[in-house]
């Protein structure tokens, strides 16, 4: 993977807690549906919605139209399990879905056939997308081991528009 020359897409160092949830944002076109998106995400989840939200975000414009490789190849913590993209489709989305990116995840076109035949012809899923609402509930589930990415994935992947809402 390169990078695109011009600004630097580096992920700033950010005081995170584990369960603080990292949100970039790729797209610029519309500041008022960014606000929208992070006044979702900043709303109290869980049952009751008793559970205050930490978000972190990255809103450098260095970012603009930064492809989930690109964000991918950017991160160098190693104690990130997921990062949410708020990409164009977020920005145009109703339900305002980000894009959910394991940082895990392998690329295994240069595995030996031989050898990882299985893993080649059923890769884990390395994104999916999901609402401010579940955001939030995926963060602290992956990082307590609760529930792996890839049965998010396929939780939304099971919906209709193959987006994730909270459970």
């Amino acid at each position: 993977m390169t990078m695109p020359e011009g600004p630097a897409r580096v992920l700033p160092e950010i005081g995170r807690d584990l369960f603080d949830v990292l949100v970039i944002r790729t797209d610029f076109s519309d500041d008022e549906a960014w606000n929208a998106v992070v006044g979702e995400l900043r709303r109290p989840w869980g049952p009751g919605g008793e559970t205050a939200a930490t978000v972190q975000l990255v809103e450098a414009p260095a970012w603009s139209g930064a492809t989930p490789d690109e964000v991918l190849a950017a991160v160098v913590d190693g104690g990130l399990i997921v990062v949410f993209l708020a990409d164009r489709d977020t920005m145009k989305s109703p339900e305002q879905a980000s894009l959910a990116l394991s940082t895990l995840w392998e690329d295994v076109s240069g595995l030996d056939p031989v050898y990882y035949q299985e893993l080649i012809e059923s890769p884990e899923p390395r994104e999916f997308r999901a609402v401010p609402a579940a955001v939030h509930g995926v963060q602290v589930d992956l990082a307590l081991g609760n529930v792996d990415f890839a049965e998010y994935a396929a939780a939304a992947s099971a919906e209709p528009d193959q987006v994730l809402r909270p459970i």
